[in-house]
């Protein structure tokens, strides 16, 4: 039995209501505060779409609370930087390194542990500022900053190891995707930390 032929009429009514389909969808997360309050908010960053992937997914948890914003940007970077330390200890083992990539990856996962335990840190002094006011505000917050600041230096010095073009290869292309996706999110966590502390 031959197929039915595709009329004009019978594509423009799918193509009508695939439209219908998107705009619901759009709609749906327009109508979300908590997405909504994520873009809003990614708008101060560095990388905007970077900011959104990532945090989108812990709307429920972040609702419209920047507290919360921040308390997860934070947790996920630490988390990436948690994750990129193994890959790199694990590159580290592999045979067959040059001499040059062995001692940049031993480099990079010593400043990739000192990003890990400072975002961590950050994450404490978050926590420890409860309510506090004034001062006591100011020096928590001046302490957080300054950790996730540091641990965006330790993710760009992992990567200034494999700079040069004898450096070239699949670790180096590795290492620098990894850690670029590190760096993205430590840099929009502190973006964001500091929008908080300029507000509060």
């Amino acid at each position: 039995m031959a197929e039915a032929p595709i009329t004009i009429s019978s594509a423009l009514i799918f193509f009508y209501a695939l439209s219908l389909v998107a705009s619901a969808a759009a709609a749906a997360v327009a109508a979300n505060p908590a997405a909504s309050f994520i873009r809003s908010s990614c708008r101060a960053t560095t990388y905007p779409a970077v900011c959104v992937q990532s945090l989108s997914p812990h709307a429920t948890t972040i609702q419209k609370s920047p507290g919360q914003l921040v308390t997860t940007a934070l947790t996920v970077s630490v988390d990436r930087a948690r994750s990129a330390k193994v890959f790199v200890a694990n590159l580290a083992k592999f045979r067959g390194l040059k001499p040059r990539e062995r001692a940049a990856l031993k480099d990079c996962l010593e400043e990739v542990t000192d990003s890990v335990d400072r975002l961590s840190k950050s994450i404490q002094e978050l926590k420890n500022m409860g309510r506090a006011r004034g001062p006591d505000y100011v020096w928590h917050m001046s302490n957080l900053q300054t950790w996730v600041s540091a641990a965006l230096t330790d993710d760009s010095t992992c990567m200034d190891g494999f700079a040069g073009r004898v450096m070239e290869g699949r670790v180096k292309t590795s290492i620098r995707a990894r850690m670029t996706n590190v760096a993205q999110v430590t840099s929009n966590a502190l973006a964001l930390c500091n929008k908080f502390a300029g507000k509060y």
